[in-house]
């Protein structure tokens, strides 16, 4: 089964827009200092609870290990959630790949109710994490 083109690119801007808008930090989330960053519409939603962005922002000067991975999947599974909820895709697959010693690339994976996949590759797009 194939994904139309404006599907396709509809799906990979929601994806890049989920990632890499800041989504404000939880009460209980490690910081670096007292910001706790997020985006301002949050402050206003339509819809209880609703929010925009990642919480990968949290991962920017951390060391990559196991747990860094692990928290990197979840906080991109939580930012797509919503293309579940809304948007007519069944399943959302993430996979995360040390590049190297500093960068840690995520691959998100939708399928559609069609049945079709598509890969988004984050060596391709965006630069998930660069520990310092």
């Amino acid at each position: 089964m194939i994904i139309t083109p404006n599907r396709e690119a509809s799906l990979v801007r929601a994806v890049v827009i989920s990632l890499f808008t800041w989504r404000r930090a939880a009460t209980d989330d490690p910081l670096d200092d007292d910001e706790r960053y997020g985006w301002w519409g949050d402050s206003y939603p339509s819809i209880a609870d609703d929010r925009i962005g990642s919480r990968l922002w949290l991962l920017r000067r951390v060391k990559l290990t196991a747990d860094t991975r692990r928290d990197a999947e979840f906080y991109a599974r939580e930012a797509l959630r919503w293309l579940v909820e809304d948007e007519g895709v069944t399943d959302i697959e993430i996979l995360s790949e040390q590049a190297d010693v500093n960068r840690l690339n995520l691959r998100v994976i939708l399928t559609i109710s069609t049945g079709a996949r598509l890969e988004i590759n984050s060596n391709q797009l965006w630069q998930v994490i660069y520990a310092v």
